[in-house]
């Protein structure tokens, strides 16, 4: 296992759970803390073996939206949403569990190349060469696997800038919610986060929108009456955004989470696909370790088909917000809109196909903008 983030630590721990020999290599030392908005949704939390409990430092229940900082739009049914968590102590926690469970875990341990062949597949770190059975990459959008496998492969790299506000100067108006601030960036919008001592200010957009993040930033802090000098900790980083040709899986071989671009179009969230391809890959590499399968190729069309809906209506939105923002705002920030979308995020519903009710109609309508929008995401169903 390569990378003791999300997917890679919880994959570690269902593998041991199930009685593998794992090894887990990191090549930072923990606990280290990673750039990210640091929220899991609570359908991401429902595909966890155990409890985040732990590291969750606020829960939103209820969501501020808002268009090009205009009239506030409060939304929340009052349930559970999003797990706000630092993912210093997320993922410190989840290789915690993934070594009690009984796997090996080695941080500062640098993976420098991967050999697949005939003979097997083996992992070159520091000098010392790993062989196994099998191999999951989980090193992220900048690791050595995916490259090193030619796995993966992204239609679009998205970046983001964030930074923290110190409690001295929180408000505390800001516990329990999410602010979303839409038809701010192209390609994106900007959050306000609540954490235990802090709160995490940040905006996201298409990759050709790096230059203009500060300035984002900057604009987003003054909407909320702060200082962007303020904030501390301020840093970016790439979101990857998959191709729906990429190749997840060969021979012995696979990727998850960011490593696979699995990113949230819209949200650019990706703890719940990073814990979903990490579940379905324990699965493929049960089936390969237990002789029941050859090869780990299975995975990749398993998960296209699991996620192909909610890609295809993601990128769709994505990009009806840029060219009808209006339109596209007025019709998902509805009630009923907005209700079915705090379903899919709390796992009631797998995507917005499972949506029925008086929904459904306001999201024809959004689905007409998707169309006008050239329905960006259309390969996805057919992947």
């Amino acid at each position: 296992m390569v990378g003791a983030g999300p997917a890679g630590s919880t994959a570690a721990y269902r593998l041991a759970a199930a009685g593998a020999d794992v090894l887990l290599l990191d090549r930072a030392t923990f606990p280290r803390d990673k750039p990210c908005g640091g929220g899991v949704t609570e359908r991401a939390a429902r595909l966890l073996p155990f409890s985040i409990d732990p590291v969750v430092e606020d829960v939103a229940t209820s969501v501020d939206l808002r268009l090009r900082y205009g009239r506030t739009l409060g939304r929340g049914a009052g349930m559970p949403l999003v797990y706000l968590t630092q993912r210093k102590r997320l993922d410190h926690f989840l290789a915690e569990q993934a070594s009690t469970a009984g796997a090996e875990f080695r941080d500062r341990v640098r993976v420098t190349g991967v050999e697949s062949g005939e003979r097997g597949i083996a992992v070159v770190a520091d000098g010392a060469r790993y062989e196994a059975e099998v191999i999951i990459g989980a090193d992220g959008v900048n690791g050595v696997t995916a490259r090193a496998l030619e796995l993966g492969g992204n239609q679009h790299v998205g970046v983001a800038l964030e930074g923290n506000l110190p409690g001295s100067q929180l408000r505390a108006d800001y516990r329990g919610k999410l602010v979303l601030e839409f038809g701010v960036v192209p390609g994106g919008y900007g959050w306000v986060f609540p954490k235990g001592d802090h709160v995490n200010f940040g905006v996201g957009g298409w990759g050709g929108e790096g230059p203009a993040l500060r300035d984002h930033l900057r604009r987003l802090c003054e909407a909320h009456g702060v200082s962007a000098s303020d904030l501390q900790e301020v840093r970016g980083y790439r979101l990857p955004l998959r191709s729906p040709r990429s190749t997840l899986a060969r021979g012995r071989a696979l990727v998850v989470g960011d490593a696979a671009g699995l990113i949230d179009p819209v949200s650019g969230d990706g703890m719940f696909e990073g814990f979903l391809s990490s579940q379905y890959a324990v699965d493929a590499a049960l089936d390969v370790l237990a002789g029941r399968a050859l090869s780990l190729d299975p995975y990749g069309p398993r998960l296209a088909k699991r996620l192909a809906t909610h890609l295809w209506a993601s990128w769709g939105v994505k990009v009806a917000l840029d060219r009808f923002p209006r339109s596209t705002f007025a019709l998902a920030s509805t009630r009923i809109v907005w209700g079915a979308v705090e379903r899919i995020v709390r796992g009631d519903v797998a995507d917005v196909g499972g949506v029925g009710g008086l929904a459904r109609p306001p999201l024809k309508l959004v689905k007409l903008l998707v169309r006008a929008s050239g329905d960006p995401g259309r390969a996805f169903r057919g992947a």
